[in-house]
């Protein structure tokens, strides 16, 4: 390097951004990116992307490299707490660890010892539920859920129950080849960083993006196409094109009888206790009819039981060599009549009422713009198919010279799911894409590992109790009939959030947000403990919050609170932390070791299945609160095992009483679900096995070695058609994935969901209470089904209120209710106006998720406060202008708060930002912060029960809660300033000084430069 010039100084244009590098995974968002973190002195001086690492491949997002002041936020608890003044009051003393872990125990044993299910233990947004889900069934408790109830559910229960995967984290669309890419009700906080770099890919690529969403923002933005859709109405929109397809007979038949049912045989038996079920062989296995004149291999039924048709007979469906049938009526050996499902597909979408001169208005969608869409998704998927020179043999032994696909691909997130419609509107997408042929093709959507899975899977959730007091099974699960309902011989709820019960009967996540309303009535019983885990349930995280805050201190006439132990677990004083009784101060996710597990929520790829871990890069002893004072805090997952060594709980203490596990670390490492399956899937055994083999002590640190994860590719020829690719199968088997190598049937029609509109119809042993009767045998129709979201139907003064039923008994095609959206007529001809003719969202930016980033120093400095957003004709019909402040109501309540106009939205709607606004006094801000000044949140409107009051605000089929189905109105506010407004929590408020990071190190540097 040749020596500067006179008076010029040297510079070095590469400096390190740190002493040390330590290797990890973001905690910042459900990414779970890779990330390089960058040490000074013991503190933190940089934070980027890993470009090694699988998920994020270097790209860091705003919400990552603010993981500095997460870490040191103000806010960070440091001690255990035990309540000493009113709950709510937020009045603590400082306790050690061995005291709390004393009380903790103390309030748990009697609550073992005597009814397991009187703790009520639900976790917010963690990433460890398969710890704490196998906690809860050694205790025994069946009521553990967790967030996914208010999440996700519907997106993954109407995922696994048609395709054994689904959108959200089991999926992706192909990034390579796809041409055609819908996003639905996408918002761009969730697997942000994988969604850019394939959103990226796509634009140098040149394929069109089209962007489904009330709102145009990140994603959105940048589609060729933004479609402004009503919310709640993203399922009727999909039965239209649907009905195109149909209409012009774009479907890909020949995928659909290879890969799924639409050539098995449903029974049709009104009134009969089999009618809707697929006609089964003697040895179960569905039939089809085939044409007579193609042999098949497999066994038959004999041409005679055909009851004289000709031409065809009676074949297992998955036989080959046979010519399947896909439409007609046929007769059984026992004279009943039977349908292939796509003959009721048919039969039900392609009705009228499912056109798109039908569905225009409702949708908000221009009738021409659904034909254009369904035009471009045929000519996509027929007209330009992706061939791959790659051979691959399928399930059933036939080989194949090249992998064709249907370059169209679909990604879905909350948008769509969160509705009281959403589980059939999830439903409804995955058959859209069946239809083209377009799941796990090259070009179309693709299943990352370890899915598929079968349809549905075979994990049912716990009911009873073994002798050393847990349950036989994890208490969360798939319920495959209604025999694995978890209720009481008349028919009531077991579980105190209801899940698997006649009211939500296929709540695979729990229902998190009707926990604290049952518990506080005692439905079905009063509960003893509530443990909650990183889950905000005074105000963030909850529906109808300022009841939720009431049912938390609300008391019995005795004196004592009507739930009357609350244990708490979270890293910072959210406004949860003053409802708690004892708070268990959790760490950073710089402090502590995680699992990213393949038995939890995966980070694979579609071409790769991957975990990873976090291991602490800090020892919290030596990293000072606010005060300057050493923090006392432990990762809860530690905290749980040590919990239940105290107990004595099967599989974590020894014979003797000792902790079988010295932490989490430890756990991770040696604890097995399976011979052989445990938390990890890499460096097993001797370090050379992957997927399966014993615990190996050395594990961890084989992942620190690697940068903090492990990935394996499947091998080419295995990575499309998983559901019935021998290689990939095969592959699947032998990493623990799945418990056998057989094909997995893609389920357009859901034979679990007509078990119990039978049930409902009265037969077989397990029926549900008369009451809810009418609303199983309504929601639980086998095809996807379309109706109005509950709110805006109930909410509706003028409406009657059977109206909320869109279909009687008996009645085979769906009912749609009449139109709800400002503008339409009723039949008779006659306006009509809603009382609350608006709908209301909330979104997450990308730049924040949920509370955790609306606290961060870094991130506040992009939005510190919310609007609630506007289109200016909306403002100009109600008379309010750009920045008035409005008061929004809703059947349940009102609020007031600061409108600001934007283009981005369809004018029906009002949209805002989700958990921004805060309580004073929690999240150390500032007293006059102006997420407590100016910010918000729609919580306040909306009701945890739909408005009849007779079920929770959830999707009947799933119990999703039903976040979006808000509906409100708007007027000029007479008050310039937000509400409601709750009393500031108590406690010492940050100061108004700026939260600096890295200064010493700088002021160090000058000092060493002018030496």
């Amino acid at each position: 390097m040749p020596a500067p010039a006179p008076n010029e100084p040297a510079l070095n244009l590469s400096p390190s951004p740190g002493d040390e590098v330590r290797t990890t995974t973001c905690y910042m968002c459900a990414c779970r990116c890779g990330i390089k973190v960058w040490t000074t002195d013991g503190r933190i001086r940089y934070i980027q992307g890993n470009p090694a690492h699988p998920v994020n491949q270097g790209v860091l997002c705003a919400k990552g490299a603010a993981g500095i002041m997460q870490h040191y936020s103000p806010a960070r608890l440091s001690r255990p707490l035990l309540r000493v003044g009113e709950r709510g009051s937020g009045e603590f003393r400082e306790i050690g660890w061995d005291e709390a872990l004393r009380i903790a125990a103390d309030w748990l044993r009697p609550i073992r010892e005597r009814n397991p299910d009187e703790l009520a233990f639900f976790t917010g947004r963690d990433q460890s539920q398969a710890l704490t889900g196998w906690w809860a069934q050694q205790f025994g408790t069946i009521n553990y859920a967790a967030h996914g109830g208010f999440c996700s559910v519907n997106m993954a229960a109407g995922g696994l129950y048609t395709l054994g995967g689904s959108f959200w984290e089991f999926g992706e669309p192909d990034w390579a080849h796809t041409r055609y890419l819908m996003l639905w009700g996408v918002a761009e906080d969730h697997d942000s960083n994988p969604l850019k770099l394939g959103l990226g890919r796509l634009k140098e690529r040149g394929a069109k993006i089209v962007a489904i969403n009330p709102v145009r923002s990140g994603y959105g933005a940048i589609a060729d196409e933004w479609i402004g859709i009503r919310p709640g109405t993203d399922g009727l929109f999909a039965f239209a094109l649907i009905h195109e397809l149909l209409r012009s007979d774009h479907v890909d038949l020949d995928y659909l009888v290879r890969y799924a049912d639409a050539h098995w045989l449903v029974i049709r038996d009104p009134g009969g206790a089999q009618d809707g079920l697929f006609a089964r062989d003697d040895e179960g296995r569905p039939l089809c009819a085939a044409r007579a004149d193609r042999p098949s291999a497999f066994r038959d039924e004999s041409p005679s039981s055909a009851s004289g048709h000709e031409g065809w007979r009676l074949a297992p469906a998955d036989a080959t060599d046979i010519s399947p049938l896909v439409v007609g009526e046929y007769t059984l050996a026992d004279g009943r009549t039977a349908v292939p499902v796509f003959q009721l597909m048919a039969e039900r979408y392609l009705d009228p009422q499912y056109s798109p001169d039908a569905v225009s208005e409702r949708c908000g969608i221009p009738a021409a713009t659904i034909r254009r869409i369904a035009r471009e998704l045929a000519a996509a998927a027929f007209e330009h198919p992706v061939r791959l020179p790659v051979a691959w043999t399928d399930a059933w032994g036939r080989e194949h010279d090249e992998m064709l696909g249907r370059p169209v691909a679909m990604h879905a997130m909350r948008g769509i799911s969160a509705h009281s419609n959403g589980f059939h509107t999830c439903r409804a997408l995955h058959v859209l894409q069946l239809l083209l042929g377009a799941v796990d093709t090259p070009g179309s959507f693709r299943f990352q590992p370890p899915y598929p899975k079968p349809v549905p899977p075979p994990n049912r959730p716990g009911k009873a109790r073994r002798a050393d007091g847990s349950l036989d099974a994890p208490p969360l699960g798939f319920v495959h009939a209604p025999e694995d309902l978890l209720v009481d011989a008349r028919g009531e709820p077991r579980r105190i959030d209801h899940a698997f019960s006649w009211s939500y009967p296929l709540s695979a996540h729990g229902m998190l947000h009707t926990v604290i309303r049952n518990a506080h009535a005692g439905d079905p019983y009063p509960i003893d403990t509530l443990m909650l885990f990183m889950a905000n349930m005074s105000w963030n995280s909850a529906m109808n919050t300022g009841e939720t805050m009431r049912w938390l201190t609300d008391k019995r006439d005795d004196g004592g609170y009507r739930i009357p132990h609350v244990i708490y677990s979270d890293a910072y004083a959210s406004e949860m932390v003053a409802y708690a009784d004892l708070v268990l101060p959790d760490t950073t996710y710089l402090e502590r070791f995680d699992a990213i597990s393949l038995l939890d929520r995966p980070i694979s790829d579609a071409d790769g299945a991957a975990d990873a871990i976090r291991h602490p890069v800090f020892d919290p002893a030596t990293q000072a609160d606010g005060d300057g004072r050493p923090r006392d805090v432990r990762g809860f997952q530690s905290v749980l095992l040590d919990l239940g060594a105290r107990l004595g709980l099967p599989g974590m203490a020894d014979a003797a009483g000792g902790p079988i596990y010295r932490g989490y670390a430890d756990y991770i490492v040696r604890h097995e679900r399976a011979p052989g399956v445990g938390l990890l899937a890499g460096w097993r055994g001797d370090g050379a096995q992957h997927g399966k083999g014993a615990p190996n002590p050395g594990q961890l640190q084989r992942y620190i070695d690697n940068g903090g994860y492990w990935r394996e590719e499947i091998p080419e020829h295995a990575r499309y058609f998983k559901m019935a690719n021998r290689g990939y199968l095969q592959w699947a088997q032998g990493k623990g994935f799945l418990g056998a190598g057989d094909a997995i049937a893609l389920q357009l029609y859901a034979e679990p969901l007509q078990r119990f509109r039978l049930a409902a119809q009265g037969h077989g042993a397990h029926v549900p209470p008369p009451r809810h009767r009418a609303r199983v045998e309504t929601y639980f129709d086998p095809l996807p089904l379309w109706y109005e979201p509950f709110e805006g139907v109930q909410s509706d003064a003028a409406q009657d209120d059977a109206s909320a039923v869109p279909a009687r008994a008996g009645v085979r095609r769906p009912v749609a209710t009449e139109p709800m959206d400002p503008g339409l007529r009723r039949d008779d001809g006659v306006p009509h106006t809603h009382p609350f003719p608006l709908h209301a969202i909330t979104q997450r930016p990308m730049f924040m998720y949920h509370a955790w980033g609306s606290q961060n120093a870094w991130l506040r400095q992009i939005a510190a406060r919310n609007w609630l957003y506007l289109h200016p004709d909306t403002g100009a019909k109600y008379g309010i202008g750009d920045e008035d402040w409005v008061e929004v109501a809703s059947h349940h309540g009102s609020i007031t708060v600061q409108a600001k106009f934007a283009g981005n939205v369809q004018p029906d709607t009002v949209w805002t930002w989700n958990a921004i606004g805060k309580r004073r006094g929690a999240w150390k801000l500032a007293k006059d912060a102006p997420e407590a000044e100016h910010g918000f949140l729609l919580n306040h409107l909306i009701s945890d029960r739909t408005p009849r009051g007779d079920y929770a605000n959830a999707d009947p089929v799933t119990g999703q809660a039903a976040w979006f189905d808000l509906r409100v109105n708007l007027r000029p506010a007479a008050a310039a300033c937000t509400q409601p407004q709750f009393a500031p929590l108590p406690g010492a408020a940050h100061d108004d000084r700026p939260l600096r990071y890295g200064a010493p190190q700088r002021q160090r540097n000058r000092g060493a430069r002018t030496r």
